[in-house]
């Protein structure tokens, strides 16, 4: 699994323990070995530009997922061996950590916590997942929920 990850944001972040997130998920999914995501941490100024943009949305926002192409998307293991080995590109997922504090002590916990949960909610919407609907929300938070708990209870503290 490829995963790339840039700090832009100005703001000092494990990293190590993003990246870890994002592979427990996409592992957790079954998401094909060769499949590459990018992480990308902003700045507010560069999230409100992104928000803007792309969503219509006024002001910064936690997190941004950018998927690419469906048909790129490789749940499978194996499917993309049989296809010559190419990877999947399942997209990008852009990060607001100074919007993710806010929210943090808002919820009482910490801003790394609600880092790899934004993580983890980035990943489900690469894959398809949304929470338009409420029942669409109930399956994709019980699923983010799921995936932060199994995380969480393999970490060496």
């Amino acid at each position: 699994m490829s995963i790339e990850i840039a700090n832009e944001s100005g703001v000092v972040v494990d990293t190590d323990a993003v990246l870890a997130v994002a592979r427990h998920a996409l592992d957790e999914m079954g998401v094909n070995p060769l499949a590459e995501l990018s992480v990308l941490l902003v700045d507010v100024a560069y999230m409100t530009d992104l928000n803007h943009r792309w969503m219509g949305g006024d002001g910064p926002t936690d997190v941004l997922a950018f998927p690419m192409d469906e048909g790129s998307v490789d749940h499978g293991p194996g499917e993309n061996a049989a296809a010559g080995g190419e990877p999947a590109l399942l997209g990008d997922i852009v990060l607001c950590p100074e919007v993710a504090a806010k929210q943090a002590a808002a919820a009482g916990h910490s801003s790394d916590d609600e880092l790899h949960l934004l993580t983890v909610h980035g990943v489900l919407h690469l894959l398809g997942y949304d929470h338009a609907e409420p029942e669409e929300e109930r399956e994709m938070f019980g699923l983010q929920a799921r995936l932060l708990s199994s995380w969480r209870s393999t970490r060496t503290r």
